[in-house]
């Protein structure tokens, strides 16, 4: 059984999952404005991928006998001054993202919840990651410059990273 401390910080967790899908959606389309369709296809895997994070959490919630509690998800923003600029918000995000699943590391430890202890542990591991893939665009954005050869290059780069749930919805059964 989940504290009502653990609950509340586990519900705003799965809130933030849900506000960074949102997020990506906004940054996929800004970059579909500008057609550059492998930087969009980036951000909607991205998006996909951070409501599957939500649903851990949805589904760890309910595990442990909680109540889940969704909130308003704020409008993202949408546009930006240059590829660049997205993908240092997306980083910044995800520095954000990884300084709030600390916290609620440190609560599941402060709380002796040994098992929310075990379940964060996934997510630490994850972000270690995201923030390692997004720095590292952004290392290559800053190298590119105002190149336009080398961000079509880094548009199809990213594009072969695509999002797997519009085809599995638009499949005929």
């Amino acid at each position: 059984m989940l504290s009502e401390k653990m609950l509340s910080a586990l519900n705003e967790q799965l809130n933030k999952e849900l506000f960074s899908a949102y997020f990506y959606l906004g940054i996929a389309a800004y970059f579909k404005d500008r057609s550059l369709d492998g930087f969009a296809s980036w951000m909607e895997a991205q998006a996909e991928e951070e409501l599957g994070h939500a649903l851990r959490i949805y589904d760890y919630i309910f595990d442990r006998g909680g109540k889940v509690e969704l909130e308003r998800i704020e409008k993202p923003k949408q546009t930006f001054e240059s590829p660049l600029k997205a993908f240092e918000a997306v980083y910044l995000h995800e520095v954000g993202v990884t300084q709030s699943i600390f916290k609620l590391v440190d609560l599941a430890r402060e709380e002796n919840d040994h098992a929310t202890y075990n379940f964060l542990q996934w997510f630490v591991e994850e972000q270690v990651e995201e923030e390692a893939s997004t720095k590292a665009i952004v290392d290559k954005l800053k190298i590119i410059g105002d190149s336009p050869q080398g961000l079509f290059m880094l548009d199809r780069e990213l594009g072969a990273r695509s999002a797997q749930l519009r085809a599995l919805l638009t499949q005929e059964t």
